[in-house]
């Protein structure tokens, strides 16, 4: 908030994705992406979609020394979940930002 009284959003202001019409929690979609074998973490962010409005989007940091495909991953959380809340599209990263208290931060 600044001297005025103005509040500004400077970090996501939902958790959750709308797709198509249907409401898509990314902690939900994170809770599975996480029991891969393969992964150690991940952050699930809605993306522009001309289709759908918004798309569920995933940055995945894998353990040390695995390797996955990242359709593979997709039909993973797509068997678990659905289709219409699996990822569209997964960046795989070497690391995701997180804040002082361990938390990962989406912006």
């Amino acid at each position: 908030m600044d001297k005025q009284g103005f509040a500004y959003i400077v970090d996501r202001k939902k958790d959750m994705i709308i797709s198509g019409g249907f409401n898509i929690y990314a902690t939900e979609v994170e809770v599975v992406i996480n029991a891969h074998e393969s992964v150690l973490m991940s952050a699930v962010v809605e993306i522009p979609s001309d289709e759908w409005g918004e798309s569920v989007h995933a940055e995945v940091v894998l353990r040390d020394g695995m390797a996955l495909e990242t359709q593979d991953l997709i039909r993973f959380v797509k068997d678990r979940l659905g289709g219409y809340k699996s990822p569209k599209s997964i960046t795989l990263v070497e690391q995701l930002p997180i804040s002082a208290v361990g938390k990962i931060l989406r912006r």
